[in-house]
């Protein structure tokens, strides 16, 4: 018996060793804080504190220190702003008035999150601290809060950048995570070249765009120069540049289906080693240049070596975002509905908190932020789909709670409840890995803090507020919107379509190769040394033009694979919705899966063009066919377009 989609998601959990390194980061971070908070006689400012660290520790995921300085401090600085703005409103605005203006804050958060993880993270901290400046009584001012909330984020970033993890210790210090992520892409080209022609081939590849985003990710976080400024940096830069056309030939030949000698991965995965040791590559397998692809890999395989030994390389193959990229992310159709809905859900969920505050449901304490903020993580799509969420928060609330109940009945205060703060915080990392988990101690670690910053034990009412929390977003999720439903993953679709376009465009247009000068005309008397010259000039050219083309392909192969990756995200969690939201994602994954053949014919066709200069009639047979297929599974509904420029035949 198979379970409905929406239930097998919310019953699925991630797999994976313990994060021992961010395990200790949580167990310095939220207890700590409070705890200085609690010496210094300023217990307020230590929750708040305790309140961003533990935030900032549900985004502490694996990757290297570059790229946890964005993840970690973008979404702090901007929880920092929503605390000032909540306060602000919550002491000098009343009930209706700070309902309109949070329902206005929850449009913008939403609509920004559209553009991508980092900005989704920001505008979930946005919207919580908000709710909390407004909703939780404390005696400082906005902008001291706001510091104090900033303060709790940099610590843990501070942690993340100071303390070393596991296998720093035995290489650079500096590169934990990148290494290892430039190595993961040796493997995993490898690991497809071990599955050409065998029905893994397709999951390989896919583990293979998966291996590059990450390593991508990890080298291109922020820096304070401009390029990298050590030689050890260049290199690892290098060697990422090297494993592109390593990968591009791979799925060259996993496309073509062709027979692959089983010494051709021992060669990526002796680059991979030698990534992880930071050492020489040493002898490669003997090339086999008996096709196009399998010249192509010999070919990157010797350009790696070089780069490998060289160590010099800039170039990491992104593409900057534009001021059009993002406004066409936050006011597309993905940006459009989601900024409404989390908008409807955080006004509807504060009106509602409002309403039974001013009731006095709450007794003689103030904490209706609680419903707001447990709406702000439901409503968002990043944690699942919409059912997966509502059941995961409601059982695990009910969980935490329970738990925290039986805690507080033994523990002595505040001591306890500081080390209960510690032993919580150390436990997010591993209950990221399924959100009712998540839940259950970010609820036992909530209620700690703010039972030592002076409120009565609030077991019963959390979760009361949580199932009005769920109740409000399903409600607001299964609402009609204005336009069509699925924005989220039209716009994805479109993404996907629209870098697929570029990047078969740009490999056709390689067909145009200019001719050198006198070509086979006689030369003048007296005239050698000019026409000499003439030509090894027109060489160099032609080289430097020939390798800005080849890297301007990676960089838009790189941009359509990832689109496609998010494409394919979006529309498995589209898909595990209940059967009421599902439909309106129905078709979406044969046409992701048309797009992704058209990318790995494109690529084929580059290594082939880079061989003999000229496609054969097959392959421009096989994308024309691609092509309309994508037509007709997308006609008449306008959700991607890709079209096929003129194509120059073979002979």
């Amino acid at each position: 018996m198979h379970l409905p989609p929406w239930l097998a998601h919310a019953l699925r959990a991630q797999r994976g060793p313990i994060p021992w390194s961010a395990v200790v980061r949580g167990a310095l971070s939220a207890g700590p804080l409070l705890l200085a908070g609690v010496l210094a006689d300023r217990t307020s400012l230590g929750v708040v504190a305790a309140i961003a660290a533990m935030l900032a520790g549900i985004n502490d995921r694996p990757g290297s220190r570059r790229v946890s300085v964005k993840r970690i401090g973008v979404p702090a600085l901007a929880g920092a702003v929503g605390m000032i703005v909540g306060t602000y409103a919550g002491e000098y605005t009343g009930a209706v008035t700070l309902t309109v203006l949070l329902t206005l804050v929850g449009l913008v958060a939403g609509g920004v999150s559209a553009v991508g993880p980092v900005a989704s993270g920001a505008g979930t901290q946005v919207l919580v601290a908000s709710a909390i400046g407004a909703g939780m009584p404390l005696p400082e001012e906005g902008w001291l809060r706001a510091v104090a909330y900033l303060g709790g984020g940099c610590w843990l970033l501070a942690l993340r950048l100071a303390l070393p993890t596991p296998g720093s210790l035995a290489g650079d210090f500096r590169f934990d995570g990148e290494r290892e992520a430039v190595a993961a892409v040796y493997e995993a080209v490898a690991g497809l070249l071990d599955a050409v022609g065998t029905e893994h081939a397709t999951d390989r590849r896919v583990a293979l765009t998966a291996a590059l985003d990450h390593a991508q990710d990890a080298l291109t976080g922020p820096r304070l120069r401009r390029y990298a400024s050590s030689a050890a940096e260049r290199r690892l830069h290098a060697q990422y540049a090297a494993a592109l056309p390593l990968a591009e030939a791979a799925t060259a030949l996993a496309w073509a289906e062709e027979a692959v000698p089983g010494r051709a991965s021992a060669g990526p995965r002796r680059l991979a080693a030698a990534v992880r040791e930071n050492t020489h590559t040493g002898p490669l397998p003997a090339p086999n240049r008996s096709g196009p692809a399998l010249r192509a890999l010999d070919d990157a395989l010797l350009r790696a070596a070089e780069a490998f030994d060289r160590g010099r390389g800039e170039d990491l193959h992104t593409r900057r975002l534009t001021g059009r990229d993002l406004l066409r992310s936050v006011f597309g159709a993905g940006g459009r509905e989601y900024g409404l809905r989390v908008a409807l859900c955080f006004g509807a969920s504060a009106a509602v908190a409002q309403a039974l505050h001013h009731s006095h449901w709450y007794g003689e304490h103030a904490h209706w932020y609680w419903l707001p903020a447990t709406a702000v993580f439901l409503v968002k799509p990043d944690l699942g789909p919409l059912a997966s969420r509502v059941l995961c928060r409601a059982a695990g609330t009910v969980l935490g709670a329970l738990v925290f109940a039986g805690f507080a009945l033994v523990l002595p205060r505040p001591e306890g409840l500081i080390a209960l703060v510690a032993v919580s915080g150390a436990l997010i990392p591993v209950a990221t890995r399924h959100f009712a988990a998540q839940t259950a101690v970010v609820t036992v670690l909530v209620l700690a803090l703010v039972m030592v910053g002076g409120e009565p034990q609030a077991s019963a009412s959390r979760i009361t507020e949580t199932l009005l929390a769920c109740a409000i977003v399903l409600l607001v999720g299964h609402l009609p919107m204005p336009g069509q439903r699925g924005g989220g993953v039209r716009s994805r679709l479109a993404a996907a379509g629209r870098a697929a376009e570029a990047y078969l465009a740009h490999v056709l247009r390689e067909t145009e190769r200019p001719v050198l000068r006198e070509a086979g005309r006689p030369v003048p008397r007296g005239a050698e040394p000019a026409v000499r010259d003439a030509r090894a000039e027109d060489t160099r050219v032609e080289g430097t033009r020939t390798e800005d083309t080849r890297a301007r392909r990676w960089t838009l192969r790189r941009e359509a694979y990832r689109a496609l990756a998010e494409a394919r995200t979006a529309i498995a969690l589209a898909a595990a919705e209940l059967p009421a939201l599902a439909r309106h994602s129905e078709g979406t994954g044969e046409i992701v899966a048309v797009l992704e053949r058209i990318v790995d014919t494109t690529t084929a066709c580059a290594v082939h063009l880079d061989d003999s200069g000229r496609l054969t009639p097959e392959q421009v047979h096989r994308l024309t066919e691609l092509l309309d297929e994508l037509g007709r599974l997308d006609e008449g509904r306008g959700r991607v377009e890709v079209r096929l420029p003129e194509v120059p035949l073979a002979g």
